[in-house]
């Protein structure tokens, strides 16, 4: 049988080390897929490659997908969406981090802060944070620079006082003198970070790829959790990210298999969760109810 091509969109990070894993010990591969990933440079570029047809999966935020379902997406599209979130990731791994000199999130007062897009992943979630730290958002600037490699860079630059970080760039950053002024996970409470996403059009007609896709990513995860394995584990964490060192590595992989907010290895949507997604972006759009989180999830699940 031909093994199916699968196109995959991510942004990225450490969190995509069960797609690393999976690809280099052959588990999409034993699942019939030859999986090519590639490295989308904002949440636009992405979805607009799923809706093209350019890719076939992205992971991504939920709050990507539900920005465009509900039409408060940035990017034009060629047609009305129709974007589902299929599999669970993780909590997101986010942490507000800012250069040298700023020590407490009411600090960032007038200070230049930076998200990927103004309207979409994970910008409502800094948002939210600064809202109780009691600064408004007339009380800063926020301003769109891409994804969080891009972003990372940018701080180490001097562009911006802070920005959102994901793993492994917050360790990073603190190993060169840079703050990490907090972890959001405490701070919002339940959230779905990444989930696997895709048009409903392509998982209509592609349910058996999907399903693979899941099978084998669970494969890895699940062999990320087998002690023996942390050594090859935090390798290829090194070798994925420059400046990376074993101890360093280590944490970033505990941070990875923590039990609360790290990779899911159910893979599951859960509700409260999603609404935990869907509750801040209503506190922020000015949306009257909290949307069915249903509404962003594929109707027939590859399981």
């Amino acid at each position: 049988m031909t093994a199916y091509p699968l196109r995959l969109l991510a942004f990225d990070g450490a969190f995509n080390l069960p797609i690393w894993i999976g690809q280099s010990r052959g588990l999409f591969a034993g699942r019939g897929l030859v999986v090519s990933l590639a490295y989308t440079p904002n949440s636009r570029f992405l979805v607009q490659a799923l809706m093209n047809g350019e890719a076939d999966i992205g992971l991504c935020g939920f709050d990507n997908i539900a920005a465009y379902q509900l039409g408060q997406g940035e990017a034009e599209l060629p047609e009305r969406p129709d974007l589902r979130a299929f599999m669970g990731g993780d909590g997101g791994f986010l942490s507000l981090v800012a250069r040298p000199g700023i020590t407490s999130l009411q600090a960032l007062a007038g200070c230049t802060l930076s998200v990927d897009a103004l309207t979409t992943g994970f910008a409502f979630v800094l948002r939210d944070m600064l809202a109780q730290a009691g600064l408004s958002e007339q009380g800063v600037r926020i301003v769109s620079a891409g994804g969080t490699a891009t972003r990372y860079q940018q701080l180490l630059a001097g562009s911006h006082d802070a920005t959102l970080l994901r793993a492994p760039y917050e360790r990073l950053a603190a190993a060169q003198g840079l703050r990490i002024l907090a972890h959001a996970g405490p701070l919002i409470g339940p959230y779905m970070g990444t989930v696997g996403a895709a048009r409903q059009r392509w998982l209509d007609a592609h349910a058996a790829q999907a399903r693979a896709f899941m099978q084998a990513y669970r494969e890895a995860v699940d062999w990320l959790h087998v002690p023996a394995h942390r050594p090859k584990a935090c390798g290829e964490l090194m070798a994925r990210h420059e400046g990376l060192d074993a101890a360093t590595a280590a944490c970033v992989l505990d941070d990875l298999l923590a039990s609360d907010g790290g990779l899911q290895r159910d893979l599951a949507l859960e509700p409260h969760r999603l609404r935990g997604v869907l509750a801040i972006r209503a506190r922020h759009t000015g949306l009257a109810d909290i949307p069915e989180p249903t509404n962003f999830v594929a109707s027939v699940m590859p399981r």
